[in-house]
């Protein structure tokens, strides 16, 4: 059964990341409502980082390299609960230990949104969702600032890296 992303109801926040209400995705993303999104940035043993090429039908950053695994947290869900299904949709990882870091706060022109930020350690192999991701792979800290050069990153995935790498030496 195909359901159409754009009909999923989420939670909408005020500045201060109350709940003060649901829409659609459709709806959210028209009026740029700000939102809650789980972000979880996966790293191996060795400390790479996992990085995912979004597909072109994505709503937002349409194939855009992605930081980290998530999305936006469903109706009558919470930040952990949206973490745990992201993972298990996007990457196929079920059960791992999640660590929560921090909330972060991500505005431009068409995004407005409160994320918080996971990270758990995972070696793969992945069964990457084909609806979301077109491939992904394995990536130094240091590759991914060159990547920047050359391919567009998710800006909020840039924001937060920067202030994840900023947040102390144990980000594992």
């Amino acid at each position: 059964m195909n359901i159409d992303p754009g009909a999923e109801s989420v939670v909408i926040v005020d500045q201060e990341n109350h709940i003060i209400g649901t829409v659609s995705r459709r709806i959210m993303r028209q009026q740029r409502l700000i939102h809650r999104a789980a972000y979880i940035f996966v790293f191996n043993s060795e400390g790479e980082l996992f990085v995912q090429k979004r597909t072109a039908s994505k709503d937002i950053y349409p194939g855009y390299w992605d930081l980290a695994a998530g999305g936006v947290v469903l109706a009558g869900e919470n930040y952990e609960d949206s973490a745990r299904r992201e993972l298990a949709e996007e990457l196929g990882i079920k059960g791992g230990r999640l660590r929560r870091l921090f909330d972060h706060y991500y505005e431009d022109a068409d995004n407005r949104v409160w994320g918080r930020i996971f990270v758990c350690t995972h070696n793969g192999p992945f069964s990457l969702q084909a609806e979301e991701i077109d491939e992904g792979c394995f990536m130094p800290l240091t590759d991914i600032v060159s990547l920047q050069n050359t391919e567009p990153i998710t800006p909020d995935g840039v924001q937060i890296l920067h202030r994840l790498t900023q947040f102390g030496g144990d980000i594992d």
